[in-house]
């Protein structure tokens, strides 16, 4: 599952839109200045009220544990009948929004009982039957429903035997609009008509919402799926149709038949019904493609068709195991939670994860779809053909398909310079994330199914990605894929768990991938390495926490892999270490005295460096001077502003080397000291010189600014247009007059047709048109939602719709977040925006949901949207939301480090800003 990046202004505050897992970092087609994670919380002077509650009152939600909250015991299903094969037959009505359905399974009963425990929710049972292979049929007699465990027990007169057997089940149920399950999903035809499809998101545990089922990840079967649909719909399923014949109670109905799938999980299963357009072409392997589009807009698949296509050969190669099923569709749904499902064989995106418009989807737009569709395709072999045992393990089946998407679109789009962007997108918010004494370890047990969602979130993702990316690098290419390729062919329509990944691949390397890989998987957080002065380095390493290092006996230590090199060739690993202990001496050989020595090249291992003021002042040169590689000189500036949160430096000495960059070329490391700018801004907001701040950012961004223009010139790529697209809505936004002239200008004639904004300078000129708005701007954003054909356009303008500054506009666009001119799943981005561009904004976002927490609540219950609301203190001990415990906890945490971080650096902060104008002496 990908779950799509929602964006607020860039970690800077508010009732959170969380991105509840390994979003990308920029919301592609968002304001180009959030380049990663939004998971900060409001900051405010220490005593002020904080959403209903003190920041005193808070603080003991802060423990060093990182253990879930306390849960409710969980019992799963008993193991005397499982099944072999499910024969679906499923009849929706896109009327009445109900289905009937008729299921005949193939089960095996292992020992002698007289009833069958299965999982059911929201399904009414009509009839049930079991009939023993070559004896007769033993009716149920009573169905008992256990709806908080989302359980049924059939009961039968008589024990059933040992042996094979066919379960009958007659049952009906709802067509949900809750974005989970077997649901309804709203669209307009061409001609504007309202219509509904019947559409499926199972994973986590909502397969029983279709059909009763064993809906646990180990108990795999096969599947024979029957749908009988309208005959001008389309209908879509994990396999090929086999058969399509009239129905024979209804001439309007056809009978669709589809062949049976491999072994597989029920969370995998999937069905569609609608009305689609579809673009399709064969891989060089002889797979089928299809990707599936809203009527009318089959050129917008082609994108995606054209990296699928990419991408299947690449992963069968990189793997050694051939894609196993004859065809695979890509298809666009128009309401969908996440960002997109791995489905096998039907795979579902939301309209912005899939569609590309040629002429209306920015550059960033399509990167995203890129790693999307790698991420999802990576899951047709890690997850679908192996799966995890339970949910315990969920986080390799989605860290490990994070990582591989940025193999796969580095290999499809080596001008991207992706792995330099993941970096700043997952790497350095999952630090962020994993410094919080509320954080957990990426391996968390499992009980109850409500608990599923809860560790979807960047920790799984991000953290995940991050730890496989340092294991890749630790085992070298050639092993990690040798032991890919066995875990595969050895686990193939099996389960599997995270131990039996090691084992295959300490086989491949003779490495001890387990003891390392525990140590990374099991605790929370990860070192701090000191590194010390000399030739002869002195390394150590303690852990980090986002308060300071972790004081304590307890301390807990890594197996860390370390790789060193020098100014003499930045790019070349000199020398690489396991410490394996709290401290080691290192002699790095032929090293002259002029010359610089790092940690961490490529910024691959996964910790924070404290260099000693002598070394630092050695690198500092390679930031102007760019000798340092992009990814060091981003690395360097995230460690030292981390270091600088956790109060180990002064802010000022940050604000310093951020003014070395004045020549930086790179996106990726301009969007990073875009986000960490961010950060201060509104660390700084409650302050008397917010304004000062702004102008340093002014300063700063002014001349890459002019470098780059408005217009794209001949010769430019991808990462340009991204460049330019943050650039001036960081300076849009800092109230950069020049900007905002031209900003205006140039909407001005977007809006009278004259000369149409192109795809990448949208959101930066419509962000800046807004920030510095009024009544008559928001109108016209409205209207151009209103006009906007394509999903991206419009959730490009729902995103920054917040950054109005007049309250009474605040109120509207709050208000407009619940109308039905926004899709369900799209609100979250609207209220997050207003949180995370003003104060004021701030405020006006918790009252409204405080207000409206019924509507929400009811919109997002059970799913991954809930968790995206951030909320904190009293209200959420009478308003329950189990998907968002730790959510809450990590905003309170993250108010009392943002308070404390104010009051000890805000003089100097201030001090430094002032002298920066003042004229020389």
């Amino acid at each position: 599952i990908r779950i799509i990046p929602e964006w607020d202004s860039c970690k800077s505050a508010g009732i959170y839109t969380v991105r509840s897992t390994g979003g990308r970092g920029k919301p592609h087609g968002a304001p180009n200045d959030c380049s990663r994670s939004c998971d900060l919380p409001s900051l405010l002077h220490p005593g002020t009220q904080v959403f209903g509650a003190k920041f005193g009152t808070v603080s003991a939600s802060a423990k060093r544990t990182g253990t879930m909250p306390e849960r409710r015991p969980f019992v799963r299903l008993p193991t005397d009948v499982y099944p072999v094969n499910y024969g679906l037959c499923l009849k929706p009505d896109l009327v009445d929004f109900t289905f009937e359905g008729k299921l005949e399974g193939k089960v095996e009963v292992t020992q002698g009982t007289n009833q069958i425990v299965m999982n059911c929710a929201d399904i009414d049972i009509i009839t049930a039957s079991f009939v023993p292979e070559g004896g007769d049929e033993i009716n149920a007699t009573g169905f008992n429903y256990q709806n908080e465990d989302e359980k049924v027990t059939l009961s039968f007169p008589s024990v059933l035997q040992n042996g094979s057997g066919t379960l009958k089940i007659d049952f009906v149920g709802e067509l949900n609009d809750k974005m989970k399950g077997f649901y309804r999903s709203k669209y307009a035809t061409p001609s504007g008509e309202i219509r509904y499809a019947a559409v499926t998101q199972f994973e986590a545990t909502d397969a029983r919402r279709a059909f009763p089922c064993w809906d646990e990840p180990a108990i795999k079967a096969t599947f024979d799926i029957t749908l009988i649909v309208p005959k001008d719909r389309v209908a879509l399923s994990n396999m090929n149709v086999i058969d399509r014949k009239p129905y024979p109670e209804d001439d309007s109905l056809v009978e669709v038949k589809f062949a049976t799938t491999p072994i597989m999980s029920t969370y995998l299963v999937a069905f569609v019904i609608g009305e689609y357009d579809f673009v399709e072409s064969q891989s060089s392997d002889g797979v089928m493609v299809r990707v599936y589009t809203p009527v009318g807009k089959a050129e917008q698949g082609k994108f995606a068709l054209e990296v699928a296509a990419k991408t299947l050969p690449f992963y069968k190669e990189y793997f050694n195991v051939p894609y196993p099923l004859p065809k695979i569709d890509l298809i666009a749904i128009a309401d969908f939670a996440a960002g997109a499902m791995e489905n096998w064989g039907l795979v579902t995106y939301r309209e912005t994860a899939l569609l590309i418009d040629p002429k209306n989807s920015c550059s960033s737009s399509r990167q995203w779809v890129a790693l999307v569709v790698g991420h999802e395709l990576a899951h047709q072999w890690f997850g679908n053909l192996v799966t995890m045992e339970w949910w315990t393990h969920l986080w390799l089946n989605e860290g490990f398909a994070s990582w591989i998407e940025y193999l796969c679109v580095d290999h499809c789009f080596p001008e991207y310079d992706i792995w330099t962007q993941f970096v700043s997108a997952d790497y350095t918010r999952a630090l962020d994330l994993d410094a919080l004494d509320n954080s957990h370890p990426i391996e968390v047990n499992v009980g109850h199914p409500s608990e599923v969602d809860e560790i979807f979130d960047a920790i799984s993702y991000s953290k995940g990605a991050s730890v496989i990316r340092m294991l890749h690098n630790y085992i070298g290419d050639e092993d990690f894929r040798k032991g890919m390729h066995s875990y595969l062919l050895k686990f193939q329509h099996k389960n599997a768990s995270t131990e039996d990944l090691w084992e295959c691949l300490e086989q491949a390397s003779g490495k001890p991938i387990a003891a390392v890989m525990n140590s990374w998987t099991k605790q929370m957080g990860f070192p701090i390495i000191v590194q010390g002065n000399d030739r002869v380095l002195k390394i150590s390493q303690q852990k980090f926490c986002a308060s300071g290092p972790h004081d304590g006996e307890d301390c807990p230590s890594w197996m860390v892999p370390i790789s060193i090199c020098t100014s003499e060739d930045p790019s070349c690993t000199k020398l690489k270490v396991l410490l394996d202990k709290p401290e080691a001496t290192v002699v790095v050989p032929s090293t002259g005295p002029d010359q610089w020595i790092k940690l961490n090249p490529g910024t691959v291992g996964f910790y924070r460096i404290q260099y000693s003021s002598g070394m630092l002042e050695c690198l500092l040169p390679g930031i102007r001077d760019l000798t340092l590689l992009p990814v060091d000189r981003l690395g360097l500036q995230n460690d030292l502003f981390s270091l600088s949160r956790a109060g180990m430096i002064s802010t000022v000495e940050v604000l310093k080397v951020m003014e070395a960059f004045v020549n930086e070329p790179n996106y990726t490391v301009w969007s990073d000291l875009s986000c960490n700018l961010g950060v201060l801004s509104s660390l700084l907001s409650h302050t008397d010189y917010y304004e000062e701040l702004q102008e340093f950012i002014r300063d700063l961004f002014t001349p890459i600014g002019i470098k780059l223009g408005w217009d794209s010139k001949q010769g430019e790529g991808h990462l340009d247009a991204l460049l330019r697209g943050l650039v001036l809505g960081k300076l849009g936004k800092a109230g950069h007059k020049p900007t905002l002239e031209e900003a205006r200008r140039r909407f001005k004639e977007h809006v009278e047709g004259k000369q149409i904004l192109s795809a990448d300078l949208r959101s930066p000129v419509y962000l800046t048109v807004l920030k510095h708005g009024d009544s008559t701007t928001l109108e016209t954003m409205f209207k151009l939602h209103k006009q906007a054909d394509m999903q991206e356009e419009k959730n490009r303008i729902e995103r920054v719709l917040g950054a109005i500054s007049s309250p009474d506009l605040i109120q509207r666009v709050l208000t407009f977040s619940l109308s039905d001119e926004v899709r369900p799943q799209d609100t979250v981005s609207v209220i997050g925006g207003v949180a995370g561009s003003s104060k004021q904004g701030r405020k006006a976002a918790w009252k409204f949901v405080k207000d409206n927490w019924e509507e929400l609540h009811n919109r997002y219950q059970g799913g991954f949207l809930i968790s995206r609301l951030i909320k904190v203190g009293s209200f959420f001990e009478t308003h329950h939301a189990p998907a968002a415990e730790r959510t809450v906890q990590q905003c309170c945490e993250n108010i009392l480090l943002n308070a404390a971080w104010l009051k000890r650096d805000v003089e100097d902060i201030h001090q430094y800003l002032l002298q920066r104008k003042a004229p020389p002496v």
